[in-house]
């Protein structure tokens, strides 16, 4: 993913340079690593980082503009969170469009005559590499679930209208991210499609 900036000219990270990388911790999908990185005036300093393979999110809305959500115990925050049906890019060599029709499929249990990329986002910069691509699926028919890890089991499918987006994100029915930023997207393209 790259942005134009006018910082730096033809270089990238505007100065800074990564020194050196260890890898301190490696889980079942991610590694934390520690780099030593200089500024662009040189200085030494140090940064943890968090390295991911990155994620899909898909927002499935059908012709009535219902999306389909899924609400999933996420241990990190201790709760059960309402968000888009999404899952981590596992698979080497999958392109990303099939792993978002593979992760609908497997927790909406639905399959999407068309998947479209809306955006690619960093989640939280400050400390993580992982890009997550949201996709818009429509053309929608129901096909059995398969569900895969403890949360999954467990998880809820959930139906929202874009024309309540708003409100849901306004009373903290949505505290997600990557879902508020799918489901307003969503929205916009169809309104002006």
């Amino acid at each position: 993913m790259s942005t134009h900036s006018d910082q730096g000219g033809d270089d990238p990270a505007g100065g800074f340079a990564v020194t050196d990388e260890q890898e301190v911790f490696s889980g079942r999908v991610i590694r934390l690593c520690h780099l030593q990185l200089t500024d662009p005036d040189g200085r030494p300093f140090e940064r943890d980082v968090v390295r991911h393979p990155g994620a899909v999110a898909v927002v499935a809305v059908d012709d009535d503009g219902v999306v389909t959500l899924v609400r999933q115990y996420r241990p990190a925050v201790g709760q059960p969170i309402l968000e888009l049906p999404a899952g981590t890019c596992d698979m080497a060599g999958e392109p990303l469009e099939q792993t978002a029709r593979r992760e609908l499929v497997e927790e909406a249990g639905l399959e999407a005559v068309r998947v479209e990329r809306l955006v690619a986002i960093y989640n939280s910069p400050g400390y993580s590499d992982q890009v997550t691509t949201i996709f818009l699926a429509t053309g929608l028919r129901a096909v059995p679930t398969a569900r895969d890890g403890v949360e999954e089991r467990t998880m809820t499918i959930e139906t929202v209208s874009l024309d309540d987006v708003d409100e849901l994100i306004t009373r903290g029915d949505v505290l997600d991210e990557t879902t508020v930023l799918g489901l307003l997207l969503a929205r916009d393209a169809r309104r002006s499609g």
